[in-house]
């Protein structure tokens, strides 16, 4: 685990700071203006970029409203570790955020990029694709099983497609963000399956 956690921090800093050179930066550019329409106003992917803050706290709070009234302790654990592993890798990508302080593509390239609404903040990494994957990560982690991590993956790829899509974030963004969030259900799990043997 410890290996996996170096690895990925490695990535993460490596993307950092090459997401800001010059050739990475034309590389990043060069896909998103592939992807993102000159009028990116498809209420699907608005929607769907939008899932990323409610499918996190529907399932959490789901599952431990289902714990609690089954009085199931499996389940409250598994609820409790899915809050963890979002609010985890939810501070550690605002943490970076001002530390890159990148400029979202749409205010750094007005002519090139567009956007169905004003974005304001850092732009790497992203905070919906964190959201989505570390959901999804420990999903799949919890229930082992395809029919749940195929459509929990599935839906995390569609999240952070939606955000190249409405020109909010760079492809190195969105990548970093599906690392960093994954990273956090993988740690977490470990972490408690070591604290918690019972």
């Amino acid at each position: 685990m410890a290996c996996l956690t170096k690895t990925i921090l490695i990535i993460v800093l490596g993307v950092a700071l090459a997401a800001n050179t010059g050739s990475a930066q034309n590389i990043d550019l060069a896909i998103l203006e592939r992807i993102n329409p000159r009028h990116p106003t498809s209420q699907y992917w608005i929607q769907t970029s939008a899932s990323a803050y409610w499918i996190p706290a529907t399932a959490c709070v789901g599952t431990l409203i289902y714990g609690l009234a089954k009085n199931d302790k499996r389940l409250k654990s598994k609820a409790i570790q899915l809050f963890v592993a979002v609010g985890g890798s939810t501070i550690i990508t605002e943490a970076i955020k001002p530390i890159v302080n990148r400029t979202r593509p749409a205010n750094a390239y007005p002519t090139l990029i567009f956007t169905n609404s004003p974005t304001a903040g850092p732009s790497f990494p992203s905070g919906h694709a964190t959201l989505a994957f570390s959901t999804a990560a420990m999903l799949a982690l919890q229930y082992k099983s395809w029919y749940v991590a195929i459509p929990a993956y599935l839906w995390a790829g569609t999240v952070a497609w939606s955000r190249l899509y409405l020109g909010k974030h760079y492809p190195s963004d969105v990548l970093v963000g599906a690392l960093i969030g994954t990273a956090s259900s993988y740690v977490t799990r470990w972490l408690t399956k070591k604290m918690f043997k019972n």
